[in-house]
């Protein structure tokens, strides 16, 4: 397999040099050239003609928002992934960028630059790495246009349970009932996968979602308002205590875990800021183990792309407790990580494209009320 080359757009002489260095020692990836801003990368893309973009946003001349806007215009299908110190300030900036089809984004290192670029070293080559390679196979995801209420009455034979689970068979499990709630652990690919699944979420979707999107602290809010924009259903960032109810999308906020935890009169939401689990905070792992306790087999839970292996054990609790569960599958995975892991545990009962993970969700919960 060929190295993925990749092009760096930053005002900044040293955060290129600095970039440039880090992609020239990772293994599988190569340099294909730097821009100072957007007008320069216009003009060296058709002939560097690379695989992947790394996108500062504040630039003088044409910044990053105004470059993905000539990009989308152009129909220029490289993918762009952010780094910009903008983002730790201005967190909707990003959104923007995301909705305007940008990949992911990482953030630049605070404080020195020249000291802090390699806490982020091992998140830049593998991002890179990981939309690099869904470059030029068609295999990025795009948004299916389903008509739910046309669905068949029996799920078509894809999203069908797989016949021959890796160790299903010894894992003891328990019958389920009706699904009162649906919860999401999502990683590396999250921002862009949600977005289209939500926007295709049933305007009458009965129970609420729950969802653990690993993203720095900062950025939830605003990624909970873009989501609430394109989606039927309300979404919002999670605070402490939080009441659940049908019809709602909550989504866990940046460095804090979330629990969901039944009291006598209602089901509540808690944040901590206990350790990480699995390097994570939010961790998908938390929020599925609360799951089973209050929900057990009246639960649905999904595991989808993403680095790691965060999820992939507490929701096999979720599964031997008679819950749904269901995995995004590798080609439309950017990184097929945690639901790779999970479904070669026998916990997976449903693997399922991004493209049909929409109107799956909507049968199954409508199908199990």
């Amino acid at each position: 397999m060929k190295d993925i080359s990749v092009m760096i757009c930053d005002d900044s002489a040293l955060m290129r040099n600095l970039i440039g260095r880090i992609i020239d020692e990772a293994d599988g990836l190569v340099l294909a050239g730097k821009a100072m801003n957007g007008k320069f990368l216009l003009d060296k893309i058709p002939r560097l003609n690379p695989d992947i973009i790394l996108l500062d946003l504040e630039m003088p001349e044409m910044n990053g928002i105004e470059f993905l806007k000539e990009r989308k215009r152009l129909n220029i299908g490289i993918p762009v992934v952010i780094l910009s110190s903008i983002a730790v300030r201005g967190a909707r900036v990003t959104m923007d960028a995301l909705s305007l089809g940008a990949s992911d984004f990482i953030l630049k290192p605070s404080g020195s630059i020249s000291e802090d670029i390699h806490v982020v070293r091992d998140r830049i080559v593998a991002t890179l790495q990981a939309y690099g390679k869904k470059s030029g196979k068609g295999s990025v995801p795009h948004q299916a246009n389903v008509n739910t209420k046309q669905f068949e009455s029996s799920l078509p034979e894809k999203l069908k349970l797989d016949k021959n689970p890796p160790v299903s068979s010894s894992i003891p499990r328990e019958k389920g009932g009706n699904i009162d709630i649906v919860a999401i652990g999502i990683s590396t690919g999250g921002p862009n996968a949600l977005r289209l699944v939500l926007a295709d979420i049933d305007p009458d979707f009965p129970v609420p979602i729950v969802i653990v999107q690993h993203m720095p602290a900062g950025f939830t809010t605003e990624f909970a308002k873009s989501l609430d924009r394109i989606c039927p259903l309300d979404v919002k960032e999670v605070t402490d205590g939080d009441v659940l109810a049908k019809g709602r999308i909550f989504i866990a906020p940046g460095n804090f875990h979330i629990e969901v935890v039944k009291k006598k009169l209602a089901t509540v939401i808690h944040t901590s800021s206990a350790d990480l689990v699995n390097g994570h905070r939010p961790s998908a792992d938390v929020l599925f183990s609360s799951v089973a306790e209050s929900y057990g087999g009246n639960s649905l839970a999904v595991i989808m792309t993403g680095m790691g292996r965060d999820g992939a054990s507490e929701i096999g609790t979720i599964y031997a407790k008679g819950g749904i569960t269901v995995g995004q599958d590798e080609e439309s995975s950017i990184v097929y990580g945690m639901p790779k892991v999970a479904a070669e545990r026998g916990f997976i009962e449903y693997v399922v494209s991004i493209n049909d993970m929409a109107a799956t969700l909507n049968k199954l919960v409508n199908e199990k009320r």
